[in-house]
């Protein structure tokens, strides 16, 4: 069988369905992009960009320096192609908007997280670039501010990752189902290796930060205690845990053999919903899982459907197997239930 391109799915694409010439320039970009960044990754301690940056993000977390540097990287891209009005990045205070003043009107924005799971750089585990596309809802060619990237998730209008791993993967939608291209290092092309992606509806494996749970809500505590229980309690089935501590890789496992992860809120910080950001992680993330036949909420209602209030919101995630999801909702519907 003939390998089928990134380049000549997204003229397909294009030809078949109409998909935007503009928004295949952006796909394009990012997929040009990731190819430099996982040659840094790849290099590692070779390439000299390993250890701390010396600096904090806007969420007071310290930033490695491939993470810097990807950002950079990722900004730049963004631009390159000409289309995007503005970017947002975890790596970033404010958005930001692109630099020409040229009078033109772009028609996308884009959030991204340049490297996900950076924790993990250093010890040479999977890690990712996370992206998601937004309209720009300007209809002049002003630059736009952070109250313009604040749409609902059900407004993207391709969203995906690209995970550095023992392959480089580029994984995405455009709403019309979930496409894996893994990129071709001799060739320098992503080829098509999984197309229509579906998570199985139930599930046996699970991820989660168990050293959490002293801190986790009582439905959470409920469920994750019924998984553990295995064939002796009311799941009557055993279940494996699995965590690897970068979204990316957690989803990409859901994606490819099944399972549901959590990331709850939990009551260290009351003010706090969550620890993954809602534009650039939970977003995207949860769109693919949709797209794939899975399911995402916040533990009470569907991610995709919550209006940001501000660039880098917080949220709790539950995405993967549609059943496991849905359970693990109910229970926190009973709960705020129950409550007087």
């Amino acid at each position: 069988m003939q390998e089928l391109t990134l380049k000549d799915w997204l003229d397909a694409q294009m030809r078949d369905f109409g998909l935007d010439a503009d928004l295949v320039k952006l796909l394009t970009g990012v997929a040009a992009v990731s190819r430099d960044i996982s040659r840094l990754v790849e290099a590692g301690a070779l390439g000299g960009i390993l250890g701390l940056h010396g600096t904090q993000n806007v969420q007071g977390e310290e930033q490695k320096e491939l993470d810097v540097v990807s950002n950079e990287m990722m900004v730049k891209a963004v631009f390159d192609t000409g289309v995007v009005a503005a970017c947002a990045s975890e790596e970033l205070d404010h958005s930001l908007p692109a630099p020409a003043a040229d009078g033109v009107r772009r028609p996308y924005l884009i959030c991204f997280d340049p490297l996900d799971g950076s924790s993990n750089i250093d010890i040479n585990v999977s890690i990712g670039t996370i992206f998601s596309v937004l309209v720009n809802p300007r209809s002049d060619a002003s630059a736009p501010t952070d109250e313009d990237f604040l749409q609902p998730g059900d407004r993207q209008l391709a969203a995906g990752y690209v995970i550095y791993g023992p392959q480089t993967q580029m994984v995405f939608t455009v709403g019309r189902g979930v496409n894996m291209f893994t990129l071709n290092p001799r060739t320098g092309e992503y080829i098509l290796t999984n197309a229509n992606v579906k998570v199985p509806e139930s599930a046996k494996e699970f991820a989660i930060n168990c050293s959490n749970m002293r801190h986790w809500e009582q439905p959470v505590k409920r469920y994750i205690a019924e998984l553990l229980e295995g064939t002796t309690g009311v799941r009557g089935k055993d279940f494996n845990m699995r965590w690897v501590a970068a979204m990316v890789a957690e989803v990409h496992r859901i994606l490819c053999r099944g399972g549901i992860f959590m990331y709850p809120r939990d009551n260290r910080d009351p003010s706090r919903p969550g620890k993954l950001r809602l534009m650039y992680e939970a977003n995207p993330m949860s769109w693919l899982m949709e797209q794939a036949g899975g399911r995402a909420t916040n533990g009470r209602t569907r991610i995709l459907g919550l209006v940001p209030e501000k660039l880098h919101q917080r949220v709790a995630v539950f995405l993967g197997a549609r059943e496991e999801v849905e359970r693990v909702t109910a229970y926190h519907l009973e709960e705020d239930g129950g409550r007087c």
